[in-house]
């Protein structure tokens, strides 16, 4: 019994050291958590509700907590995690959630007849005869809809030349561009632009911003194409695709 008398008065020692060795914000910020959590346990009955102002303060005054100390709170930080994606989600919300209009049956239909009776048109020429017929369509439209309906791309329609062969006999000079995006914790919506080289599937990071413009995506695109110099994109033209 003595003993763990002992151990115990040691241990409280031990925890009294470690508190004299913290700074005096955190302190103050322990005693700020401890309090809004009082007074939001005294008003449940019988379960206490977070209303949005709770989830702020919390959120706010957790991140100045020591790690030890965050997951003995009256929420977890898995908590205060989901607290943040789902204002990041509140904020990202868009009008139309379900992405592109889908293609009209007469354009596919329109789309089908003028690849099939003219082998040699390829995605711009069949996006120019559409749009003379007052029909506004992509020529990435085009090209997904020829997919679907198993159509390979020109001047190959009407030999055994697919698009996934066209792929892996021009892969050593593709390159596919595309970006991606990270929300942070600041409510800022990051753009990463990034290329890939199809034959080695090796990944380019070109660089970060918040507002990818026509100019910026340009100068990171020939900035690139100057360090692939001397290597075997020299031989041949390049071609980018865009996913």
């Amino acid at each position: 019994m003595s003993l763990r008398l002992l151990y115990l008065i040691f241990v409280r020692l031990c925890s009294w050291l470690i508190l004299l060795s913290r700074s005096t914000a955190s302190k103050n910020a322990e005693l700020l958590v401890l309090r809004h959590e009082v007074a939001v346990l005294r008003r449940g009955n019988p379960r206490p509700r977070l209303d949005w102002a709770d989830r702020a303060v919390l959120a706010a005054l957790i991140r100045l907590l020591p790690q030890t100390l965050r997951a003995h709170r009256l929420v977890t930080p898995g908590t205060v995690l989901r607290w943040h994606r789902r204002l990041v989600r509140k904020k990202w919300t868009y009008p139309n959630g379900t992405g592109r209009p889908p293609v009209s049956t007469e354009i596919t239909t329109l789309i089908e007849r003028l690849a099939t009776e003219n082998p040699a048109w390829g995605y711009q020429r069949i996006q120019g005869e559409l749009l003379k017929l007052g029909h506004r369509v992509g020529a990435s439209t085009i090209r997904r809809v020829l997919k679907a309906l198993k159509i390979p791309p020109a001047p190959q329609r009407h030999t055994d030349t697919t698009w996934r062969q066209f792929l892996h006999a021009q892969a050593a000079t593709m390159l596919a561009v595309d970006f991606f995006h990270v929300d942070c914790a600041t409510r800022r919506r990051l753009y990463c632009f990034f290329v890939i080289e199809v034959g080695s599937r090796y990944v380019h990071i070109l660089g970060v911003t918040a507002h990818p413009d026509g100019p910026w995506t340009t100068q990171q695109v020939r900035n690139l194409l100057m360090d692939l110099v001397g290597l075997e994109y020299t031989t041949g033209a390049v071609t980018c695709v865009f996913w």
